[in-house]
């Protein structure tokens, strides 16, 4: 099963990227995820499931002690129909 994550950490920060910002994105592009886009106020990622739930556990931990105050996430299982296009 492929699966995709959406995330956002909290709290923003307009003039420069805060520390768990770019601990959340260190993290997904370290998982070897595919598909991975990160932008100013919104990151996804997609990949097995199995891949992605190690990369969101890492993703809570790793941003949390970095200083987020709220991690909002979602996470979609991909139609096998629609696992070419990504």
């Amino acid at each position: 099963m492929r699966v995709r994550v959406e995330f956002t950490t909290e709290p923003f920060d307009l003039d420069e990227a805060p520390r768990h910002a770019v601990v959340a994105r260190e993290v997904v592009q370290a998982a070897g995820l595919d598909a991975v886009d990160v932008g100013p106020f919104g990151n996804t990622a997609e990949g097995g499931a199995e891949q992605v739930i190690a990369a969101v556990q890492d993703l809570l931990r790793d941003t949390l002690r970095a200083g987020a105050t709220r991690v909002s996430l979602q996470v979609n299982v991909v139609p096998a129909d629609a696992e070419g296009e990504a």
